[in-house]
């Protein structure tokens, strides 16, 4: 049996300001990975239109995630950045999983029932079938991890359900094509052309809440700014933010059982871990007994000492969008010879002329 050879793909939409929980969920994990591994990285514009079809300031938000990710210390000369639009073939291998995910899949997905509200009717088609192009997206590179948050797993299991319905459903084809390598599956061999996907989630703080409200999500959808650091925030006003933060009367805990239904404190220690690059029991070591006055302050200082480079740095690059556009560029024509060796190889095993 053999493997496929690994590869790290992700992406993030230019909607809104990028904020803290997009470094520490998302961005701060794509810098790490990218030491060992072959990793591309993309500002998911299509996606963008699920949320917003009319952008007034689109390419500036483009340039903003290619800014963040830059700044926060991905290499675009070892890897690959770039823009999701600028690779076709995205949206064609999309509209084929179209056709090879089934309705009762799509139905399941959690995210579409949340970001569509009651009124279902009126969401748009590319919301419903997000999900399909989102596992285009990983398997045009036939990628094996992608970091997420614990938000779309659910999307990553679907992508590994469509890559082993195209596998299943075409394994002969594939063979005949001179495609794919035989993989385990369970206790199934298969002949394979995409991988079963694996899904990177980890560290402390995989899942960064409201300063708010700590049972809900980061969001640059929330209406309130306080709600969010965003990586573009000065000192003061993170410091301002945090400092407001909600909190409980009590003290906090000695260990991480003490943070069960205290859902701001859990979220402020969580922050805190993952950007000190510690575990929260190492973080109670440290606070456990201490009031959030004292270790607000403690916070507020180490997150102007991560964050402040960052932000600085991004600034600069904003200021060149020459810049930012050539890098994006190069990204995206590196990108797209890949994606279209895999796109050749899937016309073949479907069958179509060319």
């Amino acid at each position: 049996m053999g493997e496929f050879k690994p590869l790290v793909f992700s992406g993030v939409q230019p909607t809104g300001n990028l904020h803290l929980g997009n470094y520490l969920g998302a961005i701060r994990k794509f810098v790490a990975l990218q030491e060992n591994n072959d990793c591309i990285y993309c500002v998911v514009d299509l996606h963008a239109l699920t949320a917003q079809l009319v952008h007034e300031d689109m390419a500036s938000q483009i340039r903003s995630i290619t800014a963040a990710f830059l700044a926060s210390g991905i290499d675009p000369k070892s890897h690959i950045v770039f823009n999701q639009s600028a690779v076709p073939q995205h949206a064609e291998l999309a509209w084929i999983f179209n056709c090879v995910a089934r309705i009762g899949w799509m139905n399941r997905m959690t995210q579409f029932k949340d970001k569509a509200g009651k009124d279902r009717e009126q969401a748009s088609l590319g919301l419903y079938a997000y999900p399909s192009l989102m596992a285009a997206d990983i398997l045009v590179y036939r990628a094996t991890h992608v970091p997420v948050g614990e938000d779309q797993k659910q999307h990553l299991e679907l992508t590994r359900d469509i890559a082993m319905k195209f596998n299943l459903d075409f394994m002969e084809h594939i063979r005949r094509a001179g495609q794919g390598i035989d993989i385990t599956v369970g206790d199934e061999p298969v002949h394979a052309y995409f991988p079963m996907v694996e899904p990177l989630i980890d560290g402390p703080a995989p899942r960064v809440m409201s300063l708010k409200d700590g049972t809900k999500k980061m969001s640059k959808s929330d209406p309130s700014d306080l709600s969010r650091v965003n990586l573009m925030d000065d000192a003061e006003t993170i410091s301002k933010k945090i400092r407001k933060a909600k909190t409980d009367p009590d003290a906090l805990p000695s260990e991480t059982e003490g943070l069960k239904g205290r859902p701001e404190a859990d979220n402020l220690v969580g922050i805190f871990a993952a950007l000190a690059d510690k575990s929260k029991e190492d973080v109670l070591k440290d606070f456990g007994g201490q009031q959030f006055s004292v270790f607000k302050p403690a916070l507020v200082e180490l997150a102007v000492e991560v964050l402040s480079p960052i932000s600085a740095e991004m600034r600069k690059l904003m200021a060149d969008p020459a810049h930012i556009d050539s890098i994006l560029r190069d990204g995206g024509e590196r990108a797209r010879a890949r994606a279209e060796k895999t796109m050749n190889e899937v016309r073949d095993i479907i069958g179509f002329v060319k």
